[in-house]
């Protein structure tokens, strides 16, 4: 009995290393077994690692673009909707629905989506039946991005023949129209790869950077504004985001608007009046006595300064907490926000870049404990 539970132990062994059982009437040659034998779980793994990612056929594609809409029909008939407006997101929301997960791991969460958003990319074919390719840069083992590299040069150099033409001519000048890229930037290494559907080093992207720019510089560049815009991506403004306070109309029909802002422990809340007398006061009192400071009172006037409206609006404010500083600051960003009522859309993305619209976080560093504050130490004496 004890002989047979050392056998069964020894056989579990074995099955865990990966091992493989021959059976003794196939008798192979003392070779090929020990290959077989030797074949761990961890070396079949790397295997699988070295032969790079899994290739899916179009058919595979096909068929699971099927499946999608067959499961996608059931769905929406669980859930009682019209499978013909049936969307991404009533998908989503459905799953969470029927199988509400908690798991932190977003990957681990059930997901239902079509298989051209879960599949990546992959190159067609690319040579013919007798194995010829059909690029000329297929051994390069990039081709995808040195054609790109190849035509953005060959665009450089025919921007440069034609500032040669017009030197010859007489009609050269550096005056030229120049693209606008404000509020775009370029595609990043991994869209760019997503594109090109290949993968590329580091220094490769940096390689395209520079012959853009190099492009970018020339004085003839927007001849080519809509190659160079192909590789550019816009940016969200930031400004869009804000929240603008509505106008409102007093009595008198006299447009206001109100906000708060908030700096350290101070609060500020103000009314800005589309007047015309310029008249600033703070608790009741003109600012020029309750700041007597000339730095507090230049962070109250800066946002009226920065959009050229000074004399325009009366300000009533009121403020409570803090010192001077943080009131000063607190007032700032109220009127920069009140301000967006009476500002174009260009203005606001101005005040937002200038930082007119974004509060200060900083607040004083706590004393730690074992310290004389909070970064300074008692002083050591070695006696």
């Amino acid at each position: 009995m004890a002989a047979c539970r050392a056998v069964r132990a020894v056989l579990l062994k074995c099955g865990k290393s990966g091992w493989t059982a021959v059976p003794r009437s196939a008798r192979p040659d003392r070779q090929l077994l020990s290959r077989q034998i030797c074949v761990s779980s961890t070396a079949w793994r790397k295997n699988l690692a070295a032969a790079g990612p899994e290739k899916f056929s179009e058919e595979y594609i096909k068929k699971q673009i099927e499946e999608f809409n067959i499961g996608k029909r059931h769905l929406a008939n669980i859930m009682g909707e019209d499978p013909e407006t049936f969307t991404q997101e009533d998908i989503d929301r459905s799953i969470a629905y029927l199988f509400p997960s908690s798991l932190f791991e977003k990957r681990a969460r059930p997901v239902m989506k079509h298989p051209d958003l879960l599949f990546p990319k992959q190159t067609a074919i690319q040579w013919g039946e007798d194995g010829r390719p059909f690029h000329y840069l297929f051994y390069t083992g990039k081709q995808a991005y040195y054609s790109l590299m190849h035509d953005t040069f060959g665009k450089v150099l025919a921007i440069e023949k034609y500032q040669d033409n017009m030197r010859n001519k007489g009609l050269f000048t550096k005056d030229t129209k120049q693209m606008s890229l404000t509020g775009s930037r370029w595609l990043l290494k991994e869209e760019l790869e997503e594109l090109l559907v290949e993968n590329i080093s580091d220094h490769d992207y940096t390689r395209f950077l520079q012959l853009m720019e190099r492009l970018l510089s020339m004085p003839y560049c927007a001849m080519e504004e809509e190659f160079v815009q192909r590789f550019r991506r816009q940016l969200e403004v930031q400004s869009s985001r804000q929240e603008i306070p509505a106008v409102q109309h007093d009595e008198n029909g006299v447009a206001f608007s109100q906000a708060e802002g908030r700096r350290k422990t101070a609060r500020a809340s103000i009314k800005l009046r589309d007047c015309g007398t310029g008249s600033i006061t703070v608790n009741g009192k003109s600012y020029l006595l309750y700041f007597p400071i000339l730095q507090d009172r230049e962070q109250l006037m800066f946002p009226l300064h920065f959009v050229d409206m000074l004399g325009r609006f009366n300000v009533e404010a009121s403020v409570e907490g803090g010192g001077h500083s943080a009131q000063a600051g607190a007032l700032r960003l109220a009127i920069s926000r009140a301000l967006l009522s009476f500002v174009s859309a260009g203005e606001m993305e101005s005040m937002r870049q200038a930082g007119l619209l974004t509060s200060d976080p900083r607040v004083k560093e706590r004393k730690k404990p074992g310290q004389a504050g909070a970064r300074k130490k008692f002083t050591w004496k070695k006696r």
